[in-house]
C-alpha cells in the first residue's frame, strides 16, 4: 500500500511563494514518475507538473511554466513543488500523485495513488 501525504499549503498574497511537499511511503517511489495536480472550486482536476523517476526530465502546464518548479529527493521519498510569483488563479487544492510508470504524463488516469490534497489560497 502506498500513502502520499502533502503539506505546505496555506494562505499567501499574490506575488508570494510557497513550497509544497509530498511524502510517500512504499519501496517503489524511486522507480515511478510523480506529479502534482490541482483542483479549483467548481473545476476539474488539472495537471500542474510532473517529474520522471530519476529527478528529471520534468514537464509543466503552460499556466505555471517559469513560476513553478518540481523536484524530488528519492532518498527521502519526497517530491516538492516550489511555487513562485503566485497569482489568485493558482488558488486550488493541490494533490500529488504517483504515476504507473517511470515517465511522467499529463493524463490523470495514468496515476494510481493520490494524496488527500493541501489547500493553497492566493489573495489579491
Amino acid at each position: 500500500q502506498v500513502q502520499l501525504i502533502e503539506s505546505g499549503g496555506g494562505l499567501v498574497q499574490a506575488g508570494g511563494s510557497l513550497r509544497l511537499s509530498c511524502a510517500a511511503s512504499g519501496r517503489t517511489f524511486s522507480s515511478r514518475a510523480m506529479g502534482w495536480f490541482r483542483q479549483a472550486s467548481g473545476k476539474e482536476r488539472e495537471f500542474v507538473a510532473g517529474i520522471a523517476w530519476s529527478n528529471g526530465p520534468t514537464n509543466y502546464a503552460d499556466s505555471v511554466k517559469g513560476r513553478f518548479t518540481i523536484s524530488r529527493d528519492n532518498a527521502k521519498n519526497t517530491v516538492y513543488l516550489q511555487m513562485n510569483s503566485l497569482k489568485p488563479d493558482d488558488t486550488a487544492v493541490y494533490f500529488c500523485a504517483r504515476h504507473r510508470r517511470a515517465w511522467t504524463t499529463t493524463d490523470l488516469t495514468e496515476y494510481d495513488y493520490w494524496g488527500q490534497g493541501t489547500q493553497v489560497t492566493v489573495s489579491s
